[in-house]
């Protein structure tokens, strides 16, 4: 089995218990790209000189590109048609070349880090780690265990929670029903914390939605910043183009912010973004159900406590945003084969 992000979990209950299991950590031993886009495919057959029509959606097979061996998967960040690329560390500039090279003639940019966080609030799909904080240090052992391993467990050690809900901590975790996840719980069989899920299951209290947030409300907020040196500013609304994102040796930043109907609270918003493509403000919220209606008005309170804090209409919007074709729908047969 291969594993992707569940570090250091996995490494904490193999520890303590007596299974026969052995594992090893690949970090730095393995690249991955990842090519999204309409012409993801094309360019990706021209690195390769190979058709790689037949790799299905959430597929993966090995192939090989500039010689070297590398798994190539339909899969990606976008939410649209994209691929990922694994390989050996010590080959990563060979394949990384042969796809630049064969892009070029498609139109191929570099995203980046901000951009790759960014697609999955408009895709409604909300990201561990990045959007929410994990509850690693409410559990004495497993803080313990991450403490005592930081070589596997560096990224997760060192947290800041920013935002109006402040030092708040317990409501920034979810649960698989807060984020959309409840119709991948199956009840046919016994595990550890079935008895918990079932509760919250049976409370069904909250819907994740996407918010669209009010362009002048936005600029006010940042017009604070030019209102003179007698006046306080707002926390920066525009230094970063979403609040999703990693910074060493600070660790992983949290934005939550409180959301608000008629002064009462009734949920919060997370990953808040400037889309690019839609030229929205738009963040997930994960709100009382009742309120979770598509038009449905609502308030969002911007500033970590200690500072300037002002309110934001917000409007519940449709969920997922995207509205560009999914990655599992797209039929790639009419995308031209390489020919040699």
């Amino acid at each position: 089995y291969r594993t992707y992000w569940l570090t250091p979990v996995i490494d904490y209950y193999v520890a303590k218990t007596n299974m026969d299991v052995q594992g090893t950590v690949l970090t730095g031993k393995e690249f991955f790209f990842q090519i999204a886009g309409p012409k993801s495919l094309e360019i990706l057959e021209h690195a390769a000189k190979a058709d790689f029509h037949d790799i299905g959606f959430a597929r993966h097979e090995m192939k090989s590109i500039a010689g070297v061996p590398v798994r190539v998967l339909r899969l990606g960040m976008a939410g649209t048609l994209a691929y990922e690329v694994h390989g050996d560390m010590d080959k990563q500039e060979e394949v990384y070349q042969a796809i630049w090279e064969a892009g070029q003639a498609y139109g191929i940019k570099k995203l980046g880090r901000v951009a790759y966080c960014m697609n999955h609030t408009e895709a409604g799909f909300a990201n561990i780690n990045t959007h929410y904080p994990m509850p690693w240090f409410e559990d004495e052992d497993i803080a313990k265990f991450m403490w005592a391993h930081p070589e596997i467990s560096w990224m997760n050690i060192n947290r800041q929670l920013i935002g109006s809900m402040g030092d708040e901590l317990e409501l920034r975790f979810k649960t698989p029903y807060d984020v959309g996840w409840g119709d991948l719980v199956k009840y046919d069989h016994e595990f550890p914390g079935r008895a918990a899920l079932e509760k919250i299951a049976a409370e069904d209290k909250n819907r994740i939605v996407t918010l669209e947030w009010n362009a002048q409300d936005v600029a006010a907020v940042y017009q604070t910043q030019f209102e003179g040196r007698d006046v306080e500013a707002c926390e920066s609304i525009d230094e970063f183009p979403n609040d999703v994102f990693y910074n060493a040796p600070k660790g992983f930043t949290f934005r939550a912010d409180w959301v608000k109907a008629d002064g009462k609270i009734v949920g919060s918003s997370y990953g808040r973004l400037n889309s690019i493509y839609y030229r929205r403000m738009i963040s997930l919220g994960c709100i009382e159900k009742e309120y979770a209606e598509e038009g449905k008005e609502l308030t969002l309170v911007w500033g970590t406590p200690g500072t300037r804090q002002m309110e934001i209409r917000v409007k519940v919007a449709r969920c997922p945003y995207l509205t560009l074709e999914n990655n599992k729908d797209i039929d790639v047969s009419s995308i031209p084969r390489y020919q040699g």
